[in-house]
């Protein structure tokens, strides 16, 4: 069960309204269901809408944020809560400890760092909590290409790649992330390629 979701999410709106409009509705349907929103703290961007919405609904969010980045006054100063920690590293590590599950909606390079390394925690065990996209516009297309492309040249495990799951609505996503079971997977590398 999803008590609560990190969702990483863009600073900036993006050039399409589709992408907004996608974040609120992600927030609105976790308010619906009782799940609460932990992310990166930042009244801008797509973050700013994941916030808003979901507190107007009713709902809680939990924002964790590094000092430095409070002092550049973009903290969202209405939240349920805002963590401020030292340092991203401490953010990352604070955001995942408060979670039940990651989910990225679409943004920029810092979005897809934070997303690959919860998706690479749960491959190497560090958590069993699941981990998905918010498919918008087909923004993850390249993501989802990509890690199909190390499948095939034997760089991820099939098991591991179906770890990421991914959708266009945010209904889909919330119900396969809370269907979502972890994987077992003891071998890693094929050592023997001879």
């Amino acid at each position: 069960m999803l008590r609560r979701l990190c969702v990483y999410a863009g600073s900036n709106a993006g050039a399409r309204p589709e992408y907004a409009a996608a974040a609120a509705a992600l927030a609105e349907r976790m308010a619906a269901r009782g799940i609460g929103l932990v992310y990166g703290g930042g009244k801008v961007g797509l973050m700013g809408v994941l916030a808003d919405t979901i507190l107007g609904a009713g709902g809680e969010a939990v924002g964790v944020m590094p000092q430095a980045l409070v002092n550049r006054e973009i903290a969202h100063t209405g939240l349920s809560e805002l963590e401020v920690v030292g340092s991203m590293h401490e953010r990352k590590a604070r955001m995942a400890e408060l979670a039940d599950g990651f989910v990225a909606v679409p943004g920029g390079i810092g979005t897809l760092e934070e997303l690959v390394e919860v998706f690479t925690w749960s491959k190497l065990g560090i958590h069993a909590n699941p981990c998905g996209v918010l498919d918008v516009a087909d923004f993850y297309a390249g993501l989802s290409g990509l890690l199909d492309h190390m499948v095939r040249e034997g760089f991820l495990l099939a098991e591991d790649r179906a770890g990421l799951v991914s959708a266009s609505e945010p209904d889909a996503l919330l119900e396969r992330l809370e269907a979502w079971e972890p994987v077992t997977v003891t071998k890693w590398l094929d050592l023997d390629r001879s």
